[in-house]
């Protein structure tokens, strides 16, 4: 075989190995405990609900000083494999089994989503680009402490984040974007800065994710309690003698279905971090929203609050993809173009667009399984099939789909995807309770294109891929016999939502952006500053109450939205014990 080559398998196998001790092994967490093994009542100085991006970092956080609960309605992310390692990206949205770390939605607008359940959020099912929000979204948004907002996102970035590797695919659409025009080359950096960039990742270069459940390695472990498993199912109010109702307790029951309580010592408060979904629907499940919405469904109103679940907005992804006529490498979000009409231009690419060998998206897939053909989001075992009728689209549906799929060649899988999302968005929508389980979905919707300036950012970004996909820069990775409209018409063909589909969405990109829209789970709203809370994120109308996540933006901070969900965290952790060492 040669030395060479026995010294490169060798290099691997160890990788391999170092990858499968990091993902296998939880950290040494003594605060991490099961729902089941909670008291049936306790009490602490604070309590959050939602282990997720902004949840770990803000209890990290408050255990410096005080006593904390933090509430996961999810299980850990370590050990499962789908969620460390990079190549097995898609496999946790594919998993739809009643314990994964991804629970299924679907918008009224026939968009296919996610949420996270699992300790560290939608950290653990995202594409993993980090960067951060623009000096006038930091300022707009009311963070008046530039200092703090920077150390705090030095902070985050110390322990998860990292530089990526640029290999030929993501070199040529870096490089593809300067020849389009989206100008000029900024360089490695996490600043938002018009032009072209490498941004940071949470996978590391052996291509293991680190999630805001990293974070909690900065807690005092005899301050903080962390329960998995813990589903909360309302807020407790005290109402007596009280000009405001003032939040107390949080009800919450543990996977065997046994309710629990946990309260509030004298001072302390009570945080939502549940997400965008997660805590406007709570706060209505808890008697906080539209009087008459909470009326039908028989809520006691605590405060009649008419804006809890409006101004929902999920930025719209449209993305063409490029068969390759030589192999790429597996990557995902690592460069973007950051343009001036209002749209940025990312990529990813691979073998198997992130695809596990395991194929099944379990947590007890085998490495030795056979390699299953996948397309990532764009494939049925996401459940997205937008050719099937929908009465029709049934998991047997499904499962022949993916047999089709594994029948294709090889090379049929070769390539990426080259995709734009509009900044913003300007469309916005609205969350509905469809039922008093705090474990069912909501309705919502985000309304997609209601805002013509939306879809014209939409189109200019589509004309942008375009012209990169046609510069020299990319040619090695293009096939120069398929037209740009063959490529359009080959994405109109993939499953990516529930819509039905047009015969010109390859002449008209209006009707394209429409037709193949998606979301990049970047949604946000439904608790925002100034109509559902105050500026230091306290719910208008009650007492010790707080809410710090996505729900509380306007806008989506940055080109994605985590690294500055995970600095929010932390920003008003700091700023709490702040107000409590200055008695305010």
């Amino acid at each position: 075989m040669g030395v060479r080559r026995l010294q490169m398998i060798f290099l691997l196998l160890f990788f391999c190995f170092v990858g499968y001790c990091h993902s296998e092994f939880a950290p040494k967490y003594t605060f991490l405990k099961q729902a089941t093994e909670a008291p049936p009542v306790s009490y602490y100085d604070y309590i959050i609900i939602g282990g997720g991006t902004a949840g770990c970092p803000l209890a990290a956080t408050l255990s410096q000083k005080f006593s904390v609960l933090l509430l996961e309605r999810g299980g850990s992310p370590y050990g499962n494999s789908n969620i460390t390692n990079l190549a097995s990206f898609a496999d946790t949205l594919a998993d739809v089994s009643p314990t994964s770390a991804s629970q299924r939605f679907v918008s009224e607008d026939g968009v296919i989503n996610a949420r996270a359940r699992v300790l560290g959020g939608g950290s653990c099912l995202n594409a993993g680009f980090y960067t951060r929000a623009s000096p006038d979204y930091v300022r707009r948004a009311g963070w008046n402490d530039g200092r703090l907002v920077n150390e705090s996102y030095s902070w985050v970035e110390r322990l998860v984040a990292f530089q990526p590797p640029m290999l030929q695919w993501q070199s040529a659409v870096r490089d593809g974007l300067l020849e389009a025009g989206v100008t000029p080359f900024n360089g490695f950096t996490y600043d938002h800065i018009y032009g072209t960039k490498v941004g940071g990742t949470i996978f590391d270069r052996n291509g293991h994710r680190h999630t805001a459940a990293d974070l909690l390695s900065y807690a005092n472990p005899s301050r903080l309690t962390v329960l998995l498993r813990a589903t909360a199912s309302k807020i407790l109010w005290n109402l007596k003698g009280r000009r405001k109702p003032a939040a107390n307790g949080v009800l919450f029951k543990d996977e065997t279905g046994r309710w629990k309580r946990a309260y509030v010592k004298r001072g302390g408060e009570i945080t939502l971090s549940a997400g965008a979904m997660g805590s406007p629907q709570l706060l209505m499940l808890s008697g906080v929203g539209p009087k008459a919405d909470l009326e039908k469904k028989g809520i006691k109103v605590v405060v009649d609050q008419p804006m809890v679940g409006k101004g929902m907005s999920d930025n719209p992804m449209n993305a063409i993809f490029v068969p390759s006529p030589t192999p790429v490498e597996t990557s995902l979000i690592q460069v973007v173009g950051i343009t001036r009409f209002g749209t940025y231009i990312e990529a990813a690419s691979g073998q198997f667009f992130a695809g596990s060998a395991g194929g099944g998206g379990g947590r007890g897939s085998s490495a030795e399984a056979p390699a299953a053909r996948d397309f990532g989001i764009f494939s049925p075992q996401t459940g997205q099939l937008s050719t099937v009728p929908p009465k029709q689209r049934t998991p047997e549906a499904i499962e022949r789909a993916v047999k089709a799929m594994n029948k294709l060649d090889q090379s049929a899988f070769r390539g990426g995807f080259i995709l734009e999302k509009v900044l913003g968005p300007l469309s916005t929508g609205h969350l509905e309770l469809k039922t008093l389980n705090p474990d069912d979905n909501p309705s919502v919707t985000f309304n997609y294109f209601s805002d013509p300036l939306d879809l014209r950012r939409c189109v200019q970004g589509i004309k942008t891929i375009e012209k990169v996909i046609q510069t020299k820069s990319f040619n090695k990775f293009r096939y120069p016999f398929i037209s740009i409209e063959a490529l359009l018409n080959m994405t109109v063909s993939f499953p990516v939502n529930l819509l039905p589909k047009h015969k010109n969405d390859s002449k008209d990109l209006e009707q394209f952006c429409k037709d193949t829209v998606m979301t990049i789970w970047h949604y946000h709203g439904g608790c925002q500053v100034g109509r559902v809370v105050d500026g230091d994120y306290r719910v208008i109308g009650v007492d010790g109450l707080r809410v710090i996540d996505g729900s509380t933006f306007y806008f989506s901070p940055g080109t994605n939205p985590q690294a500055t969900v995970m600095m929010l965290g932390r920003y008003m952790g700091v700023k709490i014990l702040n107000e409590k060492v200055h008695g305010r």
